[in-house]
């Protein structure tokens, strides 16, 4: 997970394998690509493609440009435009696979909720997941902002999954991803980044 040990390098290298499969991934069927060397139904160690992981990486690569090399500014500007591009040229599909995104990883998080109810003491070894999948949909609900997509059953089940994230007996912690990270994500709309689960909740 880039995350646990940021760099920016890597988040260029896994923005740019994720563009260059997006169209075939917006007129696709499946909501997890595979992105690698060989295209985007390759294998390797490369996170899977979706709209959110894309849009994620990039808000937070357009907050760090000032800590680029104009090499980094350039490789860039360069995946954005093939971003923008695609989502022009398939603004319905685009659309409707934010929409499916948010809920799908919304909705796996109640297996966790689930989990942790049969076994409580599951509940901060299991975390880092489930926080990944929140802050993805945040990053989806920002982007659906921006382009006017209004949803509101989706409104509605991310307040619902946030009461009980909360009610798993959340206590306040230091910033749980790398240190580098945190200037992309206020504590103020990103709380779950900044609290862990007692261990028995």
């Amino acid at each position: 997970m880039s995350e646990a040990t940021y760099s920016i390098d890597e988040d260029l290298k896994e923005a740019q394998a994720m563009v260059k499969g997006l169209e075939s991934y917006l007129q696709g069927s499946e909501l997890y690509g595979r992105v690698g060397g060989g295209g985007i139904f390759s294998g390797g160690n490369m996170p899977s493609l979706t709209l959110g992981a894309l849009i994620m990486r990039l808000r937070r690569l357009n907050l760090f440009r000032d800590q680029m090399t104009p090499s980094q500014q350039s490789q860039l500007d360069t995946i954005e435009q093939q971003h923008e591009k695609a989502r022009k040229d398939w603004q319905a599909h685009y659309e409707k696979w934010l929409l499916k995104e948010a809920n799908s990883r919304l909705d796996a998080m109640n297996a966790y909720f689930q989990e942790i109810r049969d076994t409580p003491g599951m509940a901060s070894s299991a975390y880092k997941p489930e926080i990944q999948r929140r802050t993805i949909v945040q990053e989806i609900l920002g982007a659906m902002d921006e382009l006017g997509i209004r949803s509101a059953d989706l409104d509605s089940k991310a307040r619902k999954i946030d009461s009980r994230l909360r009610g798993v007996g959340l206590q306040s912690s230091d910033f749980v991803w790398a240190s580098a990270l945190q200037p992309a994500y206020p504590q103020k709309v990103y709380w779950w980044l900044y609290s862990k689960p007692r261990q028995n909740p």
